[in-house]
């Protein structure tokens, strides 16, 4: 996983706000991130200058594109990241004809990380959205979650409403 000594590159998964960009990590270089194991689901993250922080690993997931989909927590805050070699890394990237979020094709299909209630929906089907702009509100844990676009386009389909109960995993928004 990533409790490891070769260079990758972290990513958020997709539907992580925007701005959050990718992060090459190699613990050779000098003022490198490295992660090593402390125990079951636990890791250390040892960054620069020295500082240590502890944190715990959820479902682990390999993804197609043969990087690894893995759910952590720090401090309290979940991420979700996509950790891969960053050499396979690399070469993706040279292969792509553009690296910004124009880049993205088909339809996003934005699903519910956790499950709760929908506060507001601030979209319907044909409204011009941008990258990173609010779509839903949603309330779990006595905590409101901002929902945004993972890209740039036309809402297609809003599945629910005010007030409704979500699911992990249930289809939330279409975004094309």
């Amino acid at each position: 996983m990533i409790a490891d000594t070769r260079p990758v590159r972290v990513s958020p998964a997709p539907g992580a706000p925007a701005g959050d960009e990718p992060r090459d990590l190699d613990p050779a270089s000098p003022g490198g991130v490295s992660v090593e194991r402390s125990g079951p689901g636990r890791v250390s993250v040892h960054a620069a200058g020295g500082v240590t922080r502890p944190a715990w690993i959820g479902p682990v997931q390999r993804m197609s594109t043969g990087a690894t989909r893995v759910e952590v927590v720090v401090d309290g805050w979940r991420f979700e990241l996509d950790v891969e070699d960053l050499e396979r890394a690399r070469l993706r990237r040279r292969a792509t004809r553009t690296n910004g979020p124009e880049s993205a094709s088909g339809p996003a299909e934005i699903r519910a990380i956790i499950p709760g209630r929908i506060a507001a929906v601030r979209v319907t089907a044909g409204d011009a959205v941008e990258a990173g702009q609010t779509l839903l509100v949603v309330e779990a844990m006595k905590m409101q979650n901002e929902l945004r676009a993972t890209q740039a386009g036309i809402v297609e389909r809003v599945t629910v409403g005010e007030g409704d109960t979500i699911d992990t995993g249930d289809l939330l928004v279409v975004v094309r």
